[in-house]
């Protein structure tokens, strides 16, 4: 009887087992809660960095990084997956007349929703799917502008210095790398003829399985540009691992598994819509 072939590449994660946070400043805290928290329904992380000089944000297993400062702009966009669109659409226009003066906006597109953040950040939210596998929510990709022709030596950097799974693509948008960061978490880089900002400092941050191999090789072509503990460094430039022209910049935050935050539990509360709209002020 002849066996079913599987495809077992299927299951591959490759080197990078969690995609941790994405971090941007911030002008306002009381804004940004305003648009995280009441807006898209997230929850102030309770346990750390409850100051206000910088605020945490979890999003199921993954967070937002918000520190105070001028805003940082992410030059693409992060994907987002929350339980009800419809609750989101409901905590939208009732925080809008708050957020008025600011760049927030936001519209229906088909399936998804995009939004804009109040300093023009973009995120595009999305109902669980199974393309997202058992996320319902969280933050499964964070979609990067590259130059056109360079998604497939991207994709080359991280199979060869990082040892991540990573694979070129072609869709309706266009060609991207894909790199795998984690169980349901990916990391787009998509080509585009747009104009750029200059890179302002935001960064992504990723935990490795093998943490002194990629450093190493980093190392090795002088890209590692902090070395901040026993489990953490940080590198910039993502190059062509043949030409070593640097393709696109972004900071990445590499912890290992032994880092004290790998694999803490993060709080995530239900924002189903109350009895009134979050946006609506407390009545005195």
């Amino acid at each position: 009887m002849p066996q079913h072939v599987f495809d077992r590449s299927a299951g591959d994660v490759g080197n990078i087992v969690e995609f941790g946070h994405v971090n941007v400043r911030v002008p306002d805290q009381r804004t940004a809660t305003l648009f995280y928290v009441v807006g898209l329904g997230l929850t102030r992380d309770p346990h750390l960095m409850v100051g206000v000089d910088n605020m945490w944000v979890n999003v199921g297993r993954s967070q937002f990084h918000l520190p105070a400062g001028a805003p940082q702009l992410l030059r693409g966009t992060v994907g987002l997956v929350l339980p009800d669109l419809a609750a989101l659409r409901e905590r939208l226009v009732a925080v809008a007349p708050r957020l008025e003066g600011t760049q927030f906006a936001w519209r229906d597109a088909g399936e998804d929703v995009e939004v804009t953040c109040p300093w023009g950040n973009h995120f595009r939210c999305h109902a669980p799917q199974p393309c997202f596998g058992r996320i319902t929510l969280g933050l499964p990709y964070v979609e990067i502008d590259v130059p056109p022709d360079s998604a497939g030596a991207i994709a080359g950097f991280y199979r060869e210095v990082l040892h991540a799974a990573a694979r070129t693509g072609e869709d309706a948008q266009g060609r991207f790398a894909r790199v795998v960061a984690g169980v349901s978490e990916a990391i787009l880089f998509r080509e585009t003829t747009r104009a750029q900002p200059e890179y302002d400092g935001h960064h992504i941050q990723v935990t490795l399985a093998d943490f002194s191999g990629p450093h190493r090789r980093l190392l090795a072509r002088g890209l590692v540009t902090e070395e901040s503990s026993l489990h953490q460094y940080r590198f910039q430039d993502v190059v062509d691992p043949d030409s070593g022209e640097v393709l696109v910049t972004i900071e990445h935050e590499v912890r290992s598994m032994r880092h004290p935050q790998y694999g803490r539990v993060l709080v995530n509360r239900d924002a189903a819509p109350a009895s009134e709209p979050q946006g609506t002020p407390a009545k005195e």
